[in-house]
C-alpha cells in the first residue's frame, strides 16, 4: 500500500497539524479495514464522500474523479471485496468526540428534505401535511 493512495482526497495546504495527522490516521485505519480490493473500495468510499450530489447507482461513482478505475473495477470490489466488519466498528468508534471551545459536543444532523417512509430505522415514522401560511409566528 503507498501513502499516495491512502491519502489522495486529503489537501497538501493542510499542513502536517494536529487535525491532518487524525484524518490520515482515520483513513489508513479505514483503509486496513478493507481486507479484499481495498483499493477499489477505498475509491469507491472517497467518490461516495465527494460526489457533488446523490448517488443513484454505484456506476455514478465511477464518473467522479476520486475513483480512477473503470466500471468493471467497481462491479469487482462490490462483488468479491471484503471489509472487516468488527474492526471498522472500532475504527469509527476511535476518533474523540468533537467539542466547542466552551466543550459542548459537536454534532452533525441529517437534515434532508427526503421522506423515507420505508426506512429501517424509522417504523413508526407516518407523513404529517401542514399547509404551510407563510406565518413565521405558526409552528
Amino acid at each position: 500500500m503507498t501513502t499516495e493512495a491512502v491519502r489522495v482526497s486529503l489537501l497538501p495546504e493542510a499542513g502536517v497539524g494536529k487535525a491532518f495527522a487524525e484524518a490520515s490516521r482515520f483513513r489508513d485505519d479505514f483503509f486496513d479495514c478493507l481486507t479484499a480490493r481495498g483499493d477499489t473500495l477505498f475509491e469507491l468510499t472517497d467518490a461516495l464522500l465527494c460526489a457533488d450530489g446523490p448517488v443513484t447507482t454505484p456506476v455514478d461513482l465511477t464518473l467522479t474523479a476520486e475513483h480512477r478505475r473503470g466500471h468493471g473495477a467497481m462491479y469487482d470490489a462490490l462483488n468479491s471485496g471484503n471489509i472487516d466488519v468488527s474492526r471498522l466498528r472500532r475504527v469509527l468508534a476511535g476518533p474523540p468526540q468533537l467539542r466547542a471551545a466552551d466543550g459542548r459536543l459537536v454534532l452533525a444532523v441529517d437534515i434532508t428534505h427526503w421522506l423515507r417512509p420505508d426506512a429501517p430505522t424509522s417504523a413508526d415514522r407516518r407523513e404529517r401535511l401542514r399547509p404551510d401560511t407563510g406565518s413565521a409566528s405558526c409552528p
